[in-house]
């Protein structure tokens, strides 16, 4: 990705297009040739005076203008990246249907530069079946998707639907031309929160959603790894360029493990694993009138699956843990993680911390990196997604 790039800015018509200059100038200071191709709505809320003076171009926003030089094919046959920020709900499933009614949808589908999408929009508008629908496509057919973050919105509204910051879209974009950097490799990740049965109705479990881990095998596919995902409970999607194999106890999880891991580059254990077991497991529901006020359930250890992969690595294998902790203070988290990579023996350790809001189940995190010696190798902050990049950034720089 050396030199200077033809990147396709589209503008789409929320609030946050005003972000879209911040994102523009740091592709221009780049030293990269920037073309704006903004909707109408998207002039309603930043002018074009302003989209020209930043992208030092003329933007462009009408299907029918340069028809004698075939404009609306010619842009998107030009541009080495297609970067949309924000990315409405409207655009988002014109762009999964294929609909080309202004010189943006034309502009992407005559391109075959990579496509990236920062979505900005309201909480119910992200969750809403069509749009995750919509975004399950256009990930399918290859398209970046960055973010949305979490934070305040529009008006009173406080949610995920935040258009990410303009320098980790920026980052993610120009990674997306990056060479391959895990092409060759093999990855074998875990995600999502496993489950230990009392009977055939109830279980003891924890409230791990897998997207973390989920986020790292699209990543990783994304970079050329070829991914193995292990999914216990997961309650997101990976994209169709992860192998998926869903399970559902921390026994089932270790079994999948220690079958698979002796194939992988890597084994990157995002998965939050159940501590202990119920000891006996009712053959049928278990019944409040035959047990009365009080139950008492007999635990016994799960096996520390971590520590195992460590200890009978193959030469030249890394191995990656998770250490999800509930320490407010920065000092006693830190503490607490190099406690664990020094007795997991793993290569490195990814140390973040969870609670009611933070942590399990969001679409943010923070993490803190440790390698065995115990020394911040790097700390992240951000969407998962971004987060995800980050910590294979620390893999590629540790595989042989």
């Amino acid at each position: 990705m050396d030199g200077q790039l033809n990147i396709v800015v589209g503008v789409t018509g929320g609030i946050s297009a005003y972000k879209a200059v911040n994102v523009i100038r740091s592709l221009v200071l780049a030293g990269h040739d920037v073309h704006v191709v903004a909707t109408d709505s998207a002039l309603r809320f930043v002018g074009k005076p302003t989209l020209e003076a930043i992208s030092r171009n003329i933007v462009h926003t009408d299907l029918y203008e340069g028809v004698a030089e075939v404009r609306h094919v010619a842009i998107g046959q030009a541009a080495d990246l297609i970067v949309i920020a924000p990315a409405t709900a409207n655009t988002i499933a014109k762009l999964a249907a294929g609909i080309v009614d202004d010189l943006l949808g034309n502009t992407v589908l005559a391109s075959r530069a990579p496509v990236v999408i920062a979505p900005a929009m309201h909480t119910e508008m992200w969750q809403n079946p069509a749009t995750v629908h919509n975004i399950a496509v256009l990930r399918s057919r290859g398209v970046t998707v960055v973010g949305p973050a979490v934070g305040k919105l529009t008006g009173a509204d406080s949610g995920p639907g935040r258009l990410e910051e303009p320098h980790e879209i920026v980052r993610a974009a120009l990674a997306v031309l990056k060479p391959k950097d895990l092409a060759g490799r093999r990855l074998l990740v875990t995600a999502g929160g496993t489950r230990e049965a009392l009977d055939p109705v109830r279980y003891l479990g924890n409230r791990s959603s897998g997207k973390q881990g989920v986020a790292l095998a699209c990543a990783a596919a994304a970079r050329g790894a070829e991914v193995t995902l292990v999914g216990a409970n997961l309650e997101v999607e990976a994209p169709a360029s992860v192998r998926v194999l869903h399970l559902g106890s921390t026994l089932e999880l270790a079994a999948a493990v220690q079958d698979l891991a002796p194939e992988a580059d890597a084994v990157i254990m995002a998965a939050a694993v159940a501590d202990y077991r119920p000891e006996f497991v009712a053959d049928s529901k278990i019944k409040k009138e035959a047990v009365g006020d009080r139950l008492t359930l007999e635990l016994v250890r799960n096996p520390d699956i971590l520590a195992g992969l460590a200890a009978t690595r193959t030469p030249g294998q890394l191995i990656v843990g998770f250490a999800a902790e509930t320490e407010p203070d920065r000092d006693a988290l830190l503490a607490l993680g190099r406690d664990k990579i020094a007795r997991k023996g793993s290569d490195l350790l990814v140390l973040n911390r969870v609670g009611w809001t933070e942590g399990f189940g969001t679409d943010v995190n923070t993490i803190v990196i440790l390698d065995r010696l115990g020394d911040i190798v790097m700390e992240a902050s951000g969407s998962k997604q971004t987060v995800a990049d980050r910590i294979l950034d620390a893999v590629v720089a540790r595989l042989p």
